[in-house]
């Protein structure tokens, strides 16, 4: 799955291609954004197993979908 988030005050949003179901990465959303956590921290991880941490109350956004199928090669045109 790919997960954008909007961070304030960045031009550039944080893209994570991540292996877990769309609804466990709401869940952890959720979970980050009521306070459950005690650091305040949304921790995602990857699917190299690399952590992004962003801090909950920079966060503007956050978007989950499908990852894009990359193509490679070229495309032959008439």
């Amino acid at each position: 799955m790919e997960v954008k988030i909007g961070v304030q005050h960045s031009p550039r949003e944080l893209v994570i291609d991540s292996p877990n179901t769309p609804e466990e990465i709401a869940a952890e959303v959720a979970k980050a954004m009521s306070g459950a956590t005690k650091d305040g921290l949304l921790t995602l991880e990857d699917e190299r197993g690399r952590r992004v941490l962003v801090p909950v109350d920079r966060i503007a956004y956050v978007e989950i979908a499908q990852a894009d199928q990359r193509r490679v090669g070229f495309i032959a045109g008439s």
